[in-house]
């Protein structure tokens, strides 16, 4: 987060950069503050602020990242995920009912 920024503005900002996708903060549900342990770092915990949010955008790689790919959460399941992203956003998407049907590849 930036100086003065709040989590939805980052969010916001963040998907601007990363994949050009424009939100305005009102249309993020917020889900809750979870944490778990960092994947790559031991000893460390990450700390996220979760949001939902539904749209048609088609993600545009920019910025850092490489690769993006949309699965199904039980395709998730069977994926090496990180620690939060496993025990947290999977079960989330579950519940909220979220699919994809596409991948996007630089």
């Amino acid at each position: 987060m930036e100086r003065e920024e709040t989590a939805r503005s980052t969010l916001c900002r963040e998907l601007r950069e990363e994949i050009r996708l424009e939100l305005e903060e009102e249309s993020l549900s917020y889900l809750g503050c979870f944490s778990a342990p960092a994947a790559n770092e031991p000893g460390f915990v990450v700390e996220a602020e979760l949001f939902h949010v539904r749209t048609s955008h088609v993600p545009v790689l920019c910025a850092e990242i490489e690769e993006a790919v949309w699965v199904e959460p039980r395709e998730a399941q069977l994926m090496l995920l990180a620690p939060l992203t496993r025990n947290q956003v999977v079960p989330l998407a579950q519940m909220l009912g979220t699919s994809a049907s596409h991948s996007a590849r630089p």
